[in-house]
């Protein structure tokens, strides 16, 4: 009977689900991973596709999206870009830069055309003014990287100014009347520089040296181009260099290194040395039609 009352044994055995591949944790990171990727690829692309000037445009709206609207609700940085949308139109800006390449080299190539001219009919006055002829060994024409440069040297007999003065001898005013006329005729703005030679100021003033006599000088031209029909406002920059760029290096005191120096600029050094932009256009248009005094 004991036998009978004993109950029995059942044993429960629970399977436990697997782990890993069947959660769903790993799906929101892989999706994570992708989002990010392909952010980061975007941006990659759009670095590329877009000019350093539009790229700033975007970190600066960036930096300040609650900028001043403009037009249309657009930010002032986006109007930079010509548009809210227009940085990701590659092919018009790929246009637009195809465009402004072909007009800056035209635009090299007739600059480069006129300053030849120029030199060409620079010759030309000097060879048909009776005034000029005999100090056509004094006057050097050249074109150099910065434009066409014209300069004025001393010769031993023949010195352009007083000794240790900024005061013109009469037959460089002539000269410089000349020039005045000439370079008048085109828009390019001027750089006039004066030097020296090596001899030490002589008079007895401590506070008086080479680079201020320079200067004078170079300042005593300006005001001489001025008197001779040059409009004031081709002036781009006056220095003095003092002896520091000799013309005879081997000789430091040749009266050739005593020289003023007149540079009609090209529009690229106009920009080096941070002169203003203006229209070229307009500018030579009114150079040729006002008439000279």
């Amino acid at each position: 009977m004991a036998d009978d009352k004993k109950q029995p044994i059942v044993v429960k055995k629970v399977r436990k689900g697997g782990h890993g591949h069947h959660g769903g944790a790993w799906k929101v990171a892989y999706a994570d991973f992708v989002t990010a990727m392909m952010a980061f690829f975007l941006l990659l692309w759009l670095l590329g596709s877009t000019s350093g000037e539009q790229r700033h445009a975007i970190s600066d709206w960036f930096k300040n999206p609650s900028a001043i609207k403009g037009p249309g609700g657009a930010s002032t940085s986006m109007i930079k870009l010509g548009g809210a949308m227009n940085f990701v139109k590659g092919s018009n800006s790929q246009r637009a830069r195809d465009e402004q390449k072909d007009y800056k080299i035209k635009y090299v190539a007739e600059e480069k055309r006129r300053l030849d001219q120029l030199l060409e009919d620079l010759k030309e006055a000097i060879d048909k003014s009776q005034a000029l002829k005999p100090f056509k060994d004094q006057l050097l024409l050249d074109i150099t990287p910065e434009g066409l440069r014209i300069q004025i040297v001393d010769k031993e007999n023949r010195p352009m100014f007083d000794l240790g003065s900024d005061e013109l001898k009469p037959y460089t005013r002539g000269i410089l009347h000349e020039i005045a006329r000439t370079i008048n005729s085109v828009p390019n703005r001027i750089s006039i520089t004066g030097h020296t030679d090596a001899t030490p100021y002589s008079a007895n003033r401590r506070d008086y040296s080479n680079w201020e006599l320079s200067t004078d000088r170079a300042n005593a031209a300006r005001r001489e181009l001025i008197k001779g029909g040059m409009r004031p406002d081709k002036i781009g920059r006056v220095v003095g260099l003092g002896s520091s760029v000799l013309f005879d290096k081997t000789d430091p005191y040749n009266p050739i290194n005593r020289r003023i120096s007149i540079i009609v600029l090209n529009r690229a050094t106009e920009k080096d040395i941070g002169l203003p932009d203006r229209e070229w256009e307009t500018d030579a248009a009114t150079a040729r039609a006002e008439p000279v005094h």
